[in-house]
């Protein structure tokens, strides 16, 4: 394959990257929360290149992006619950597990083949004009090679998947900066990841919401154990950094990159991914990353469940 395009987020962009997105190309682009890397949901060589450019397990579900609930409900079957948290939450950082409609279309491979289906309607203007200019539902996990740092910039996208996929449509930068929040509705509300919606602000409209996932058998995204890993070891709650450590702070003191010198956790999270990219290349082969300790509080709760996967053991 040529080298990948980057494409402007304009309109011309926009008609160019739906058009390959047609052709069953893949394209990737701008969300408030990450890069997502697009590809035809209703199309099974479309999804399967996306697992192929990643090197993702197919095991693993993929989110269907679509532009308004309207679509989304010709995908999933939404109780009164569902409709509820849609009203609150999107468009926004916030993914949907439902009951797969039986008449959804969607090719098996972005389900498991899972009797459920995740379902988000991104935020993002430049995510919502290629949704509508495409008009269809796009699968779209994180735009970078699996089990890595997800992607907040086009940089980072072409960093990790030039030559592998069609083009990315530069939006910026990603302004939450971790991936979307993942509730399970197929039966009592269930916290499949945490992410850019935190679970204080579901359990005000729901109640008590109780943590579900297996990394074994993922019913969406985010729920493998190692993810999110940088080349470098990671140790994390680290108080002071020992010798040889990239120090990757949080709130006053020194450090040698922070992630909110003022302990902002909506900072935090939205420059998580790039300084974690950055201290790995100042750590190098061999090197560790000493993270400061994070409040499990709000988006604390995502950004240490990204950490943790990032520490966690590579297989």
């Amino acid at each position: 394959m040529p080298e990948t395009l980057r494409l402007l987020a304009d309109p011309n962009g926009i008609k160019t990257a739906a058009a390959l997105l047609r052709a069953g190309g893949l394209v990737a682009f701008p969300t408030e929360t990450v890069y997502g890397l697009g590809g035809d949901a209703t199309s099974d060589l479309a999804v399967a290149r996306i697992f192929e450019a990643k090197g993702r397990p197919r095991f693993n579900p993929l989110i269907a992006h679509v532009p308004d609930l309207a679509a989304a409900e010709r995908l999933a079957l939404f109780d009164d619950r569902a409709r509820a948290v849609a009203a609150a939450f999107w468009p926004g950082p916030l993914t949907l597990v439902l009951p797969l409609r039986a008449d959804a279309g969607l090719s098996p491979l972005v389900t498991a083949e899972l009797p459920t289906v995740a379902i988000r309607v991104p935020a993002h203007p430049v995510a919502q004009a290629l949704l509508r200019a495409f008009g269809g539902p796009l699968a779209a996990p994180s735009a970078n090679p699996s089990g890595k740092i997800s992607p907040t910039r086009a940089d980072h996208v072409l960093a990790g998947l030039d030559g592998r996929i069609e083009a990315v449509v530069d939006g910026g930068a990603c302004a939450v900066g971790v991936e979307s929040t993942i509730l399970g509705l197929d039966g009592p509300p269930s916290l499949l990841r945490p992410g850019g919606v935190p679970v204080e602000a579901l359990e005000a409209l729901l109640g008590p919401i109780a943590a579900g996932g297996d990394a074994a058998k993922p019913n969406a995204p985010g729920q493998l154990l190692s993810h999110y890993a940088p080349g470098a070891a990671v140790r994390l709650n680290a108080d002071a950094p020992r010798p040889r450590e990239v120090r990757l702070g949080f709130g006053p003191g020194a450090a040698d990159l922070n992630l909110s010198p003022t302990g902002d956790l909506v900072q935090a999270a939205a420059t998580l991914f790039h300084l974690l990219r950055q201290a790995d290349a100042l750590a190098g082969p061999g090197g560790t990353i000493a993270i400061a300790p994070i409040p499990e509080t709000g988006l604390g709760r995502a950004i240490n469940d990204r950490l943790r996967r990032a520490a966690a053991p590579r297989g």
